[in-house]
């Protein structure tokens, strides 16, 4: 997002909604680096997500993707140096604390569904 939002001021507003304009900003993205980088970025993290949900609840893997809102906070401030208000941090903070309980939820999930140790396995599984 941040390259993205980097790229889209670097060519500049849209003056009026016309042929030659709508051309000028075709031009202008398809050869600016922070928009190409941008639009890369956002082609991975959705090849990325389609991925991780293949392979695991929708539950656990949707909220994690609320990372990136701490990621591109970051990167806001450090990047494009934007002011980020203590309110916003506090966000950003309790995103955090969002994550780390859902994986920890995952993580109790996981070891509520192994065996114990030292269990004899009956069924299909006991063979692999």
């Amino acid at each position: 997002m941040v390259f993205l939002s980097k790229g889209l001021k670097q060519i500049g507003e849209v003056q009026a909604i016309n042929p030659s304009e709508i051309l000028r900003l075709i031009r202008s993205g398809i050869t600016n680096p922070s928009l190409l980088l941008g639009v890369a970025f956002e082609a991975a993290f959705f090849a990325t997500l389609l991925v991780l949900m293949s392979r695991s609840d929708v539950s656990f893997i949707w909220p994690l993707t609320a990372l990136g809102f701490v990621l591109t906070t970051l990167a806001a401030r450090y990047l494009l140096h934007e002011n980020v208000s203590p309110l916003r941090w506090t966000g950003v903070i309790l995103i955090m604390a969002g994550v780390g309980l859902i994986t920890w939820s995952e993580k109790v999930k996981r070891s509520e569904e192994s065996p114990p140790p030292g269990a004899t396995l009956v069924g299909p599984k006991a063979g692999q």
